[in-house]
């Protein structure tokens, strides 16, 4: 635990640093940007370089000085490369190969096939679990959220569905308490950092901080009715396979190609979680619909 807390420490640190990486503080990528911006990025230059420019580069919002620090950034990584110097990560990034106008193109295509993967699982959810399951509109909203909110969202999601499943369905005032709970605390997350501070380093910390949370109570209730409830294995072993992968993120090294960084492996090694998670789902709501089912004929 020591050391996964030193790891924790040296990624916020690193993530603090993100304006000022070593490869946009080399002057060759500072002057290479300077000179670039001079020569295209103003007057009839500015327009020549908006003429050529693919509509789907300006749709993107990629302007003529973004430009300039990508051709600057190849630039300056080349230099390092032929002196025998490790890859510089700049802004904060590696140096990946642009695809369109995908900075990040493995990344942005795991995370659509993540996103599939997600769809077609609710579809198949919604096929076969009723509506008059107790954990149907739980489970469905979640699927959503998913997809359409930020990591936050979703692990503090994930530990609603939690407390719905082992407290909730028991003890709805408990279930409504914790409920606002939730949303204070993702109001005040999400307020600080877009009208105070973006810190990365806070972020990365709660992050892991609300994970942890996520992470043990579902063992434990998992733990506490494997024997009653055999399906729960799947979810013990969703939650295992994310601790497991998730120290992916915390892996540090320049993309494979330009292209396939320890992000976009981790994104592309969460998609069969996603089915098995669902699979869980399906079981156990299944199983709460026939267990309340049996519970109304005997009243």
């Amino acid at each position: 635990m020591a050391g996964w807390a030193a790891r924790l420490v040296l990624l916020a640190g690193a993530a603090a640093l993100a304006s000022g990486s070593q490869g946009d503080r080399e002057p060759v990528y500072r002057d290479c940007v300077l000179k670039c911006e001079a020569q295209n990025c103003s007057g009839g230059a500015l327009k020549h370089f908006r003429s050529r420019q693919p509509i789907y580069m300006s749709l993107a919002g990629w302007t003529c000085r973004d430009d300039c620090k990508y051709e600057c950034m190849w630039v300056t990584v080349g230099l390092y490369l032929r002196e025998g110097h490790k890859v510089p990560q700049f802004h904060g990034k590696w140096p990946f190969s642009r695809f369109l106008f995908f900075q990040e193109p493995a990344s942005a295509v795991a995370s659509f096939l993540n996103g599939l993967a997600s769809l077609v699982m609710l579809c198949r959810y919604r096929t076969f679990v009723p509506v008059s399951s107790p954990m149907y509109h739980t489970c469905v909203a979640f699927a959503w959220k998913m997809d359409y909110f930020c990591a936050s969202t979703v692990i503090l999601h994930s530990i609603y569905l939690c407390c719905v499943r082992t407290v909730g369905l028991q003890h709805p005032a408990v279930l409504s308490a914790f409920r606002a709970l939730l949303l204070l605390m993702l109001t005040a997350h999400v307020s600080y950092l877009s009208l105070i501070r973006f810190d990365y380093g806070y972020n990365l910390v709660a992050n892991v901080a609300i994970g942890l949370v996520n992470v043990v109570w579902w063992l434990a209730w998992c733990l506490w009715n494997q024997r009653r409830l055999p399906h729960v294995r799947k979810c013990v072993v969703v939650v295992l396979l994310l601790q497991g992968l998730s120290l992916l993120e915390l892996l540090d090294f320049p993309p494979l190609f330009w292209v396939l960084d320890a992000h976009a492996i981790w994104h592309i090694s969460t998609i069969p979680v996603h089915v098995l998670f669902f699979s869980f789902l399906e079981d156990d709501s299944l199983y709460l619909l026939k267990e309340s089912e049996a519970k109304f004929k005997r009243d």
